[in-house]
């Protein structure tokens, strides 16, 4: 099921200068105020994780790319370029849907993704549980 929501070529070229360049270390993208098209709503070039989790907004849905480093054991540091899908459980049901049926517009625009995650609360994107998903890959 689509919503019809278009991708702001913005959030596409801002993706880039995150995978290609390594300009940014997140980029945080919603639907616009009118429900027509997923635009930015944060981006930050030089952020923790932890600093990421400070600007998620506690009841609204977000699509949130993440370029995520992580030391594997016997390996060194290693870099992935995480999709979340934030959906809380406390948002709008109206609005919960809209991005769930928006969400497949972004993702295959965003090629280059190495993992994906769902998340409905705080414990679903808290570091620990994001470095699992990102070791298994």
């Amino acid at each position: 099921m689509s919503s019809g929501v278009a991708v702001n070529d913005k959030c596409l070229e801002t993706f880039q200068e995150l995978k290609l360049r390594k300009k940014y270390t997140y980029i945080m993208y919603k639907l616009s105020d009118d429900n027509t098209e997923i635009v930015i709503d944060k981006t930050a070039e030089s952020a923790s994780y932890d600093d990421l989790l400070n600007e998620v907004p506690e009841n609204e849905p977000r699509y949130i790319v993440f370029d995520f480093e992580f030391e594997k054991s016997g390996e060194g540091m290693r870099n992935k370029i995480v999709f979340i899908n934030w959906t809380p459980d406390s948002a709008r049901i109206k609005s919960k849907m809209l991005y769930a049926s928006s969400k497949d517009a972004i993702r295959r625009s965003l090629v280059g993704i190495a993992v994906e995650a769902q998340a409905t609360d705080m414990a679903e994107i808290a570091y620990e549980s994001i470095l699992e998903k990102v070791d298994r890959k």
